[in-house]
């Protein structure tokens, strides 16, 4: 099989970079030949530990015909100033989530599509997750009834640690704290699984005795474009859970995850809990339902190579990475304006008039 995978390239080679190479190892649809980072350090023990060749420099990966695509792990900020180069070189991107650092800089990358003719995937593999996916079956098999609410939450204990050495101690580059670094992906499968996103409402405190700029604790709730409701909390002082509950008029479904196996998704379905509760059964009456082995990480990254190898672009869009963004950026605002609901489409519009401002300025 390792003839016929999709040959990608890889820059930024810290830990997530680790993480992704070691699910392409399972992949039989992509394979990683390549990676590039700016310390000569990292290349080496990115090599020796994996066996992925270093490329000397960037022009060197993206000159490489056998190359398809690129995938970034890099800081939030390199995004859309790598893409753009990716993208220029006629290679497909992958990029880490989010997809910018901010709104108009991610719609920037989106743009990149139709400029260059490629392809852009955004990490949010949450959505594939086996016990997410099950749900959205459920729903899409009318097998919950009309869903009407949804919840979610995603925290971790990240505040407790953090210092004035880490970027996330900083509100600019680390917008609304876990809003932004964990709330995200929910906002993510909640789009996937509820639809269209109309507005949010959010709140925000600070309650971590380190003192770093950035709240710590939020809490959003969304209203979808078909009238359903829901909320994602976060809080980054508290053990890690990620658990999303779906509300139907038939029957509701609950999915949680270990978060200690995050990093090793093969291993999810060993501890996860996926359970239906139907009609007017009772809390007794729940019905435990089995999670199938997945790996959401390899799942992306399949993905992507589908689309380096027929240029068409697949469910981890840009599109819905921006959508993600501006639900952030719509609770950041909301935030600020004690509570008030903003609108996703606004903030959206709002965001393209900046880019387009731009554009016309450096023109």
């Amino acid at each position: 099989m390792s003839g016929n995978r999709v040959k990608v390239g890889i820059v930024g080679l810290g830990r997530w970079a680790k993480v992704l190479t070691r699910a392409a190892r399972a992949s039989e649809a992509l394979e990683i030949v390549s990676g590039f980072s700016r310390s000569e350090e990292s290349r080496a023990a990115f090599q020796n530990e994996f066996g992925v060749k270093s490329a000397p420099d960037l022009a060197s990966l993206l000159g490489d015909p056998a190359i398809k695509g690129v995938i970034l792990t890099v800081p939030n900020e390199q995004h859309l100033p790598l893409a753009r180069e990716v993208a220029k070189a006629g290679k497909h991107v992958y990029t880490e989530k989010p997809i910018a650092s901010t709104l108009e800089e991610g719609l920037a990358i989106e743009a990149l599509e139709k400029t260059h003719g490629v392809t852009v995937t955004v990490g949010h593999s949450a959505r594939l997750m086996a016990g997410i996916r099950a749900i959205g079956k459920a729903i899409e098999a009318g097998e919950l009834g009309r869903v009407a609410f949804m919840e979610a939450n995603f925290s971790n204990e990240r505040a407790l640690e953090l210092t004035p050495k880490a970027w996330r101690w900083y509100k600019d580059r680390a917008p609304g704290g876990p809003l932004s670094q964990l709330a995200i992906h929910q906002f993510d499968v909640l789009h996937y699984l509820g639809g269209e996103i109309l507005e949010a409402s959010s709140t925000a405190s600070k309650l971590s005795p380190v003192g770093a700029e950035v709240d710590d604790q939020s809490m959003t709730v969304l209203k979808f474009v078909d009238g359903k409701i829901g909320y994602v909390g976060s809080s980054w002082t508290s053990p890690g859970v990620f658990c999303v509950r779906v509300f139907g008029a038939k029957g509701l479904m609950h999915y949680e995850i270990d978060f200690g196996t995050w990093d090793t998704p093969g291993e999810l379905h060993k501890t996860s809990t996926l359970y239906i509760q139907r009609g007017k059964d009772g809390y007794g009456k729940r019905e435990e339902l089995p999670v199938p082995e997945s790996d959401m990480f390899r799942a992306e990254l399949d993905m992507f190579a589908e689309s380096c190898r027929t240029g068409k672009a697949n469910e981890l869009n840009a599109r819905n990475g921006n959508v993600a963004l501006a639900v952030v950026y719509a609770a950041l605002r909301s935030i600020d304006r004690q509570s008030q609901a903003v609108r996703i489409a606004d903030i959206i519009a709002e965001s393209h008039k900046k880019l387009a401002e731009g554009s016309r300025n450096v023109a």
